[in-house]
Formats: structure tokens, C-alpha cells, sequence
């Protein structure tokens, strides 16, 4: 039976990671959006919390064990505070818990120490490509095999901190079987272009860049033979997860604001209009959080899970654009001004159906 309350040391998590994203994150959120700039000591204080150790079994050098359930929790409330911070705070994971789960052990030797430090790793992930309509199961970056070696060719988007970055986990499709799998990238390797940063409409304090692969040649010991679908399915769960955690501040925001707002000789959430769109919205984000509690849990319990995290992630993207944009309108006016955090919700709230690959559970 599935259990939808959380264990006393997720629960611990989850008020560890709220007090972090409410007394800490949020304060400079509209300071580093406004500058395009990471905010560094948050991300500092964030990654000592120990997420990403956290998920690395102890025979692997760890202290914890990979959890879907958890990875959810963690990541509504980093994104809750500020969508750039927890995507930059979970950067690594996306380098390392593919690594944990389908590494070999010599890779997985090499690479997991690099997790356990207090400091970001410098390690990220390449799967989206630039065009329309982004298919993750139609991959135009190749990986050619010739011997002990193999030729990889495309280019990446949205690859983020990829500037700063020793490593990249890049996702290529066999250009003989068409079968995805994962290598392992050293940026320093001939071939490998980093162009400059994207200017995006959200998440503007997470640089990401597009980074071109030309006939990049690695070992064939570098390729991590994943399992495709379960690495989508993580994927999804992150970002719908984080969806909500943007979603709830919105609406966590905006219900404030209608309640101490006057117009009228009384507040406007006594107006009907607003009332219900707010109450529909928070349904809308508890639905949410369900589909996506389910999705993770099956996951846990080693249980297909594609249709369910597909579905979650599909209704989280519709569902935070849903209710930023009726956070704006909550406001009035002054959602419309940049010194009030409902448009920077809002922006980011736009991007979920886009930003595939920048996150993982």
C-alpha cells in the first residue's frame, strides 16, 4: 500500500531544507535573478545539507541510499525557495546518481568521491538539444563505435554550469543500434565547445550553456550503459516535483497578499473570482504532489513506472503555469512589477515544459 506519510528523517528533511529555503534562499532570490548571477553562499549552505551523499549507498562511499520518495520531498522544497538555487544545488546528481545506479564499479569508484565533499561537484549532464519539439527518444547527438573507442557528434542545450564543470555525463544514441547510453565527458577533451552563456526568460541566476561535441573521442570504458527509461522517469519526477515547489510559493504568496489587500471595505479574497481560482489552484498543487508521490513510490518499490511519471510531469508543467499566472493576477498591478517575487514565479513557471534533463531524483 502506498503511504503517504513521510518517515521521521524525511519529515526532518523537509523541515531542514524549508527553514533553508524560507530564512535563506528566498531573502537574495530577487537580488541574483535581477543580476543573472548564482547565489554562491546559499549554494554553499545547500550542498552541506548532503542531498546528493545522502543517495549514495555507504558501499559506494556514501551515507544513505537512493530514494525516489526523498528526492521528491528535497527538491519542492529547494525549489520552494528559489528554482535557480535547487536546480544549481542539485546540479552533480545529475552526473552522479545515473553513476550510482548503472556505473560500473571502476567508474563509479573514480568518479562518486568527488560527491562527498562539502563543495559542489564539478560535474554536470547533457541530454536536451536545440530545435522544436525536443524528442528524448530521438536523440540527433551520435555515438559511433570503432574498437575500444568511440566518436561522439551534436549539440547540447540548457547543459548547465557546464562553464565551470571537469566532466559531463553526455546522453548519445548508438549510430548503429540507436540505442541511448550515457559517457562520461571530460570537458578537457579536443572537440568539446563550450559556447557562451544562454540568455533564458527564467531560472536566470542557473547559467546554462550549449555545448557542441565534434568528433569527441573517448573509451569505450567511458559509456554508462543506463536504463533509458528510468533515467527519464527520474528526470520527470525532479522537474515536476520542483514545479510544485515553485507553484506553492506562488500560491502560498498570492493567498497572503488576497487576504491583507483591501478594496471595496474588504479583502479581496472574500471576492469570488479570487477565491475560487485560489482554492482551484491549490487543489491543483496537491494533485500534483500525489501523482508525483505515486510516481516515486512505485519507483521505490522497483515497479515500472513511464506512464505515471509522464503523466505527473505532463500535469505539473500545465499546472504551474496555471497558477504563477493566477498569482500575477492576484496582485493586479503589482504582479506586474519586478520588485514583487509573482512574475519571477511566473517566468519560471513557463519553462518547465523546456527544461527536460536539468534535474533528477
Amino acid at each position: 500500500m502506498v503511504s503517504f506519510t513521510p518517515t521521521e528523517d524525511q519529515q526532518l528533511l523537509i523541515d531542514t531544507i524549508n527553514r533553508f529555503a524560507t530564512n535563506d534562499i528566498r531573502k537574495l532570490a530577487h537580488e541574483h535573478d535581477e543580476k543573472s548571477e548564482p547565489d554562491l553562499e546559499s549554494i554553499r549552505k545547500g550542498t552541506q545539507i548532503g542531498l546528493i551523499p545522502s543517495a549514495i549507498p555507504e558501499s559506494m562511499g556514501g551515507f544513505g541510499e537512493m530514494s525516489a520518495i526523498t528526492g521528491v520531498l528535497a527538491a519542492e522544497e529547494l525549489a520552494f525557495g528559489e528554482l535557480s538555487t535547487a536546480l544549481h544545488i542539485m546540479t552533480p546528481a545529475l552526473f552522479a546518481y545515473p553513476v550510482v545506479l548503472f556505473g560500473t564499479d571502476a567508474q563509479q569508484e573514480q568518479y562518486l568521491e568527488m560527491f562527498l565533499d562539502e563543495e559542489i561537484a564539478p560535474a554536470t549532464s547533457a541530454l536536451l538539444e536545440p530545435g522544436i519539439g525536443f524528442d528524448p527518444y530521438d536523440l540527433k547527438t551520435t555515438a559511433t563505435k570503432d574498437g575500444e573507442t568511440v566518436t561522439l557528434n551534436g549539440i547540447k542545450a540548457y547543459v548547465p554550469l557546464a562553464d565551470s564543470a571537469e566532466v559531463i555525463l553526455v546522453y548519445a544514441k548508438d549510430s548503429e543500434t540507436g540505442e541511448v547510453s550515457a559517457y562520461i565527458v571530460k570537458v578537457s577533451t579536443e572537440g568539446v565547445s563550450i559556447d557562451k552563456r544562454e540568455m533564458l526568460l527564467g531560472i536566470r541566476a542557473l547559467p546554462t550553456f550549449r555545448v557542441t561535441f565534434e568528433n569527441v573521442t573517448v573509451a569505450s570504458s567511458a559509456m554508462v550503459t543506463v536504463d533509458y527509461n528510468v533515467i527519464l522517469n527520474r528526470m520527470c519526477l525532479g522537474l515536476a516535483a520542483m514545479a510544485v515547489g515553485v507553484a506553492r510559493a506562488s500560491y502560498e504568496y498570492a493567498l497572503e497578499y488576497a487576504k491583507g489587500r483591501e478594496q471595496f471595505g474588504r479583502a479581496i479574497a472574500q471576492n469570488q473570482s479570487i477565491a475560487f481560482m485560489l482554492a482551484e489552484n491549490r487543489i491543483d498543487i496537491d494533485g500534483a504532489r500525489l501523482m508525483i508521490w505515486e510516481a516515486a513510490w512505485m519507483i521505490d518499490n522497483g515497479q515500472e513506472a513511464t506512464r505515471e511519471s509522464v503523466l505527473a510531469k505532463q500535469f505539473a508543467d500545465k499546472m504551474v503555469l496555471q497558477v504563477t499566472d493566477g498569482g500575477v493576477q492576484t496582485l493586479g498591478g503589482y504582479g506586474f512589477i519586478r520588485e514583487y517575487p509573482a512574475e519571477r514565479w511566473l517566468r519560471n513557471g513557463r519553462g518547465f515544459p523546456t527544461f527536460d534533463g536539468l534535474t533528477i531524483v
